[in-house]
């Protein structure tokens, strides 16, 4: 399973039926876990933790020392989750010591060309497209999908089941369960479509897009929407998220598309 002409320190530690294609390297203090596939030219660098069941698409390079400036060769680390998907061409650095990690979840796609900078957190099932470029700091939150050429500054937040559309840039957080698009990124409705595709019922998601017509319809600033959606609305996990990730936003969140009819339908 592990081609010949490949080169793995003898200090990395594989576990049972890796299989590496040929020409990759594997640098000392590496961890990779069971059944996980390595294409050809891969990198894997100091520091790297790969989970089980992963496959590592050619010219992928994960654990090289973050681009940042501030960093001083402290020992720091990549962490990919179970069953996460790296596409061709990816680059994932370790984290500094603001976070001492970089984290991808379990379950994630990440496409060809991607970047996800050090100390960033990405969580579990998400999806990023073709060429998305994510700063330093970031986080992703589970089922957020970022779309192909989309970027997040850093130190930005993304809510749970957003969906965040192509060529966007993100310099605000966006808020769970909402698409985001444009440039500046605005608030475009609610993922309705993925939370249907993830078991979400009707009244679940006309409830969620109730609590946004608060936020971005009603001619609310944000403080005045979270009390309102605190006294008026029945308490939730959704509407408890929701509140919790806004009171929580250090970058302040996105604003509203304004649209022809203004419209608040998603």
């Amino acid at each position: 399973m592990i081609h010949e002409q490949t080169h793995i320190h003898p200090n990395a530690k594989l576990g049972s039926d890796v299989s590496v294609d040929p020409f990759s390297v594997i640098h000392d203090n590496v961890q990779i876990g069971d059944s996980t596939w390595i294409g050809s030219n891969v990198t894997i660098m100091s520091g790297a933790r790969i989970g089980s069941n992963c496959r590592i698409f050619p010219g992928a390079v994960i654990g090289a020392i973050p681009q940042d400036l501030k960093f001083d060769g402290e020992d720091s680390t990549v962490e990919v989750g179970n069953r996460t998907t790296i596409r061709e061409f990816v680059t994932i650095h370790r984290g500094t010591r603001d976070k001492w990690v970089t984290r991808v979840g379990n379950d994630c796609l990440i496409m060809a060309y991607s970047h996800i900078a050090h100390d960033c957190n990405i969580g579990n099932h998400c999806i990023l497209g073709n060429c998305a470029q994510v700063a330093g700091h970031a986080v992703i939150e589970d089922y957020a999908i970022l779309g192909g050429m989309s970027g997040l500054h850093q130190f930005v937040k993304i809510g749970a089941h957003a969906f965040i559309g192509g060529g966007s840039v993100a310099f605000k957080d966006v808020p769970p369960y909402v698409k985001a698009a444009g440039n500046p990124i605005l608030y475009a409705g609610i993922n309705s479509e993925g939370l249907k595709r993830r078991g979400f019922p009707p009244e679940k998601i006309n409830a969620i897009l109730n609590i946004y017509r608060y936020l971005y319809v009603k001619g609310n600033n944000t403080s005045q929407a979270l009390e309102l959606i605190e006294r008026e609305v029945p308490e939730t996990e959704e509407r408890n998220l929701i509140l919790k990730f806004i009171h929580d936003s250090g970058r302040g969140i996105i604003k509203r598309r304004q649209t022809r009819g203004d419209s608040d339908e998603d």
